[in-house]
């Protein structure tokens, strides 16, 4: 039988996206076919000209879907690639949102017409992804029908980030796999290590992935005085994650917005506690002294003595590690989650060749 082929609408060197096309190759037997934008937003002249790219990308688009002839198009992001997706005029369109909300920042004055932009999106998308409960609450105030929605996470390889026993620590093995960008908060974090660094208390704390803030926070530990505790990795192959995570007692991440995080979801799968943001996003995983540890938003006095509060309590945190390796295999186990996604899509296609 001949394979099914999917084009794929978004940025393709993204883990999200890589981690969606080969689940699809694996469990689906799809073919892949992509199309992206090719300048980077990386500046304002960067930006007219991906505007611009974007302007005539139907007519990309369009091209080639007449050279490979898809049986459904899929798209991260429902006010970029998704509306792109819906206008293609393939049908089954399945648009994933990324955040949240994918109407961001919110102080934007182009926000009006991202709205309308995803709007459209929603209406023309025959499958909506929302990787997560959270994604679900703008949908609805967006009065989409949820009837097309599928809220489930694509998952994390369980036997990748496996939970390795580790020796118990008598300090904070503390590891952040967030990439270097403003709305990650990283500078909070290094506040809070410097708070804890005041009062003689002992930790490591290691910080992967590249991004425009590395100079700025490699400046910001040094004047610190914690450049023989803070480790900047800097961009690794993502093979080489799981032996840092296994490695690490504490997880930590201080985003200002988040949507559904693999990152998350990997540190909980390998034996690290989580402390996270005190954000809807985090909310859906999360319970604050249950499971892990909720933080206001750039507090970073609460950020410092809820790891000092943690690390006295041993007992309950091994707990919750336990917990939440057993919750992570329950709801986000790559194999089985991107099986039914890969089963809902040859479904979709089915369906629409029949009529």
């Amino acid at each position: 039988m001949e394979k099914r082929k999917i084009l794929f609408l978004g940025e393709t060197y993204r883990a999200d996206a890589i981690t969606w096309m080969n689940g699809l190759k694996e469990f689906g037997d799809f073919e892949i076919i992509t199309w992206e934008l090719k300048t980077p937003s990386t500046t304002f002249w960067n930006r007219l000209v991906r505007i611009f790219e974007f302007s005539t990308a139907y007519f990309s688009i369009k091209k080639i879907i007449k050279k490979h002839q898809p049986d459904m198009v899929i798209a991260e992001r429902t006010t970029s690639y998704g509306f792109l997706a819906a206008l293609s005029g393939v049908k089954p369109a399945v648009i994933a949102q990324q955040g949240r909300t994918d109407l961001w920042p919110e102080k934007s004055i182009l926000l009006p017409l991202k709205s309308m932009i995803q709007c459209y999106a929603f209406k023309k998308a025959t499958l909506i992804h929302a990787w997560g409960p959270v994604m679900t609450i703008s949908m609805r105030e967006a009065n989409v029908d949820m009837h097309k929605v599928l809220v489930l996470p694509k998952g994390i390889d369980l036997e990748q980030f496996k939970n390795k026993e580790n020796i118990p620590s008598q300090k904070i093995t503390a590891i952040v796999t967030r990439s270097l960008m403003p709305e990650y908060r990283h500078d909070v974090i290094l506040q809070a290590f410097w708070i804890l660094s005041l009062k003689g208390i002992d930790f490591e704390l290691t910080i992967v992935g590249d991004g425009k803030l590395l100079p700025m926070l490699r400046e910001m530990a040094k004047k610190m005085n914690l450049e023989n505790k803070v480790v900047f990795t800097g961009r690794i192959p993502n093979t080489e994650l799981p032996e840092l995570l296994q490695q690490s007692n504490f997880y930590i991440s201080m985003p200002i917005t988040e949507g559904v995080s693999a990152s998350l979801f990997e540190a909980m799968a390998s034996n690290c506690y989580p402390v996270v943001t005190d954000i809807p996003g985090n909310q859906s995983w999360i319970k604050h002294r249950e499971n892990g540890q909720l933080i206001t938003i750039g507090d970073t006095e609460m950020l410092a003595n809820e790891l000092l509060w943690a690390l006295e309590n041993q007992e309950y945190r091994n707990a919750a590690v336990i917990k939440n390796r057993k919750f992570v295999e329950e709801i986000a186990d790559y194999n089985t989650n991107m099986e039914i996604i890969a089963n809902k899509y040859h479904e979709l296609i089915n369906t629409s060749k029949s009529y």
